[in-house]
């Protein structure tokens, strides 16, 4: 079979595959302990639960407008006012299934074929991935550990060209946990500015910090305007598989992300985004708090453990998963600790 050109072009999330390996092994009766998948190991709480229960009773059963419905949009909008004390309509918000959508519309509707996309290295892969597809050219921006995996302000103006079109940030960042600071944030936002580029946050971690509150560039004065932000309750509320992400960008382009849910998704499930109402409300603040609280106490054990090994050195992550730890040896390594490091 002769398949288009752009499938041998764009990459994959290798955690999926290992995934499905980890599955079958699960379905043969062997014990897995799941470390290359970003999915909280809790529970939905029971309170989202019950909604969801509650809005397929109810009748959230069919199709809804494709940017969502707005109630949805509204709970979106009142949750971005209650913790980051910015303004946004409803109508800036798309509902979408799963947030992967957020990254790929972003890409499909402001990269043409040759611009310039720069993207967090290491990161996740989709970032590039999407914006192969849509023509353009991923440009990596090394996160490096002696900067807390940080961008380096310095480094990403060299990065920048006259085809540059749009930074991808997130923070807390996956797979390192680094966290940008709110100087890097207005550093980034001066860039954007002065560059006339836009900036993808995508900050589906945000809620997951331990050190530290969790800053967002859609807060700094005049980014709201080039800014398109992208979160889902997949990873704070345990919901990946319900698959409900959400986008907030300016209207114009928000209008475009509804154009593309049409020619793709046509809409997230309508009780699902009932189930968000009631998750994006003071309500879940409690369950959210006390599995941060688990991650942290996991954070602070592994990275106590091995940094207790003989030539190992971990740095720890400010947010994210508690999976997202990066080991590397140090100089001077016993044989012991050569083999600890593989592994």
């Amino acid at each position: 079979m002769k398949f288009a050109r752009r499938m041998s072009e764009i990459g994959t999330e290798t955690a999926f595959e290992v995934l499905a390996k980890a599955r079958k092994l699960e379905a043969q009766g062997r014990n897995v302990v799941h470390l290359e998948i970003g999915e909280p190991d809790f529970p939905t709480p029971p309170n989202i639960v019950e909604a969801a229960e509650r809005a397929l009773r109810d009748g959230f059963t069919h199709y809804t407008p494709a940017g969502g419905l707005m109630p949805a949009r509204q709970a979106v909008a009142d949750w971005i006012r209650r913790w980051y004390e910015v303004e946004v309509k409803p109508e800036q918000v798309v509902m979408v299934p799963g947030s992967k959508n957020v990254l790929l519309f972003t890409m499909l509707a402001l990269v043409d074929q040759g611009d310039e996309v720069i993207v967090p290295d290491p990161g996740y892969a989709i970032y590039a991935s999407a914006a192969t597809l849509a023509g353009g050219k991923p440009v990596g921006i090394p996160l490096r550990e002696r900067n807390d995996f940080r961008l380096d302000i310095e480094e990403l103006k060299s990065k920048i060209t006259p085809r540059t079109r749009l930074l991808v940030i997130n923070s807390p960042q996956n797979p390192t946990g680094g966290v940008l600071s709110t100087r890097d944030l207005e550093q980034i936002a001066e860039l954007a500015m002065r560059h006339d580029f836009y900036v993808l946050t995508d900050e589906v971690y945000g809620q997951i910090t331990y050190d530290g509150q969790h800053a967002s560039i859609m807060t700094v004065p005049g980014m709201l305007e080039r800014t398109i932000y992208s979160d889902g309750l997949s990873k704070a509320y345990a919901m990946c598989g319900w698959r409900l992400g959400f986008a907030v960008a300016p209207l114009p382009l928000a209008q475009k992300f509804e154009t593309l849910m049409i020619n793709s998704s046509s809409c997230a499930a309508a009780f699902t985004q009932m189930a968000a109402i009631e998750a994006l409300s003071a309500r879940s603040d409690a369950a959210v708090q006390a599995m941060v609280g688990e991650f942290k106490r996991r954070r602070d054990l592994v990275v106590d453990r091995l940094n207790a090994l003989p030539g190992v050195s971990c740095h720890k992550p400010l947010g994210a998963s508690a999976r997202a730890i990066c080991v590397s040896p140090t100089r001077t390594r016993s044989t012991r600790s050569r083999r600890a490091s593989r592994g």
